[in-house]
């Protein structure tokens, strides 16, 4: 499974805005290859499960995680968000969820798994996050850029409320193409907005994708 530049980004945006909390419990919601987790193990001390419903994703992730330092605090569980029945709940849930509700499909359905709501639905991974978040915790996740105002009306349904959010670009001449959201039950009227573009012009990267992944970059 091949890991994206934006996937990179949000799991070192998330660790960086998160790791002055305190978060004994997380949750890693589609695993993929493991990367968010072992991001995030990184820079704090919170013990992480970790579900994926494509086996051999899991399989992979459990792998990646093997070889890690931070292996004894991750769980990889190859469960569908469905079946997943937490025995507690958590600080903290992040998930770089399927992509492109109801848009056009890949033919491939491990492609749709991945990057389609055919596994799940915005809508039920809120409903996840408000059952099974502590009263103080918060949720995580990257979208599509164009999703925001959905995301954010979903989340209001269920007396949740943006507290940081990234908007991301290609260059500084694309469009913004995804969003990075940080919510809680906490109510701010005026919650941090930023935007953080990959490359320059020239195509190089960013001081400030630069700053954001280089602990994790081998090369920047």
């Amino acid at each position: 499974m091949k890991v994206c530049t934006d996937s990179c980004l949000f799991g070192a945006w998330v660790t960086e805005q998160m790791k002055e909390h305190e978060i004994a419990t997380a949750l890693d919601i589609g695993a993929g290859t493991g990367l968010l987790s072992l991001m995030f193990a990184q820079k704090n001390t919170s013990v992480i499960d970790t579900i994926e419903i494509d086996t051999a994703a899991a399989e992979q992730a459990k792998e990646n995680t093997l070889l890690s330092p931070w292996h004894h605090r991750i769980n990889i569980i190859n469960k569908s968000l469905q079946e997943f029945i937490p025995i507690h709940q958590y600080d903290f849930i992040f998930s770089n969820p399927p992509f492109f509700e109801d848009d056009l499909q890949a033919s491939n359905s491990k492609k749709n798994n991945a990057k389609h709501s055919t596994a799940i639905t915005l809508q039920e991974l809120i409903s996840f996050i408000s059952i099974h978040l502590t009263l103080n915790g918060s949720g995580a996740v990257i979208i599509p850029y164009h999703r925001i105002d959905y995301f954010q009306s979903q989340l209001n349904k269920l007396d949740f409320y943006f507290n940081k959010l990234a908007l991301v670009k290609q260059t500084p001449h694309h469009p913004y193409f995804r969003a990075m959201i940080i919510f809680s039950k906490t109510k701010i009227e005026k919650f941090e907005r930023k935007e953080i573009v990959i490359h320059d012009a020239n195509r190089n990267y960013t001081t400030e994708f630069a700053a954001l992944l280089k602990d994790y970059y081998l090369k920047l």
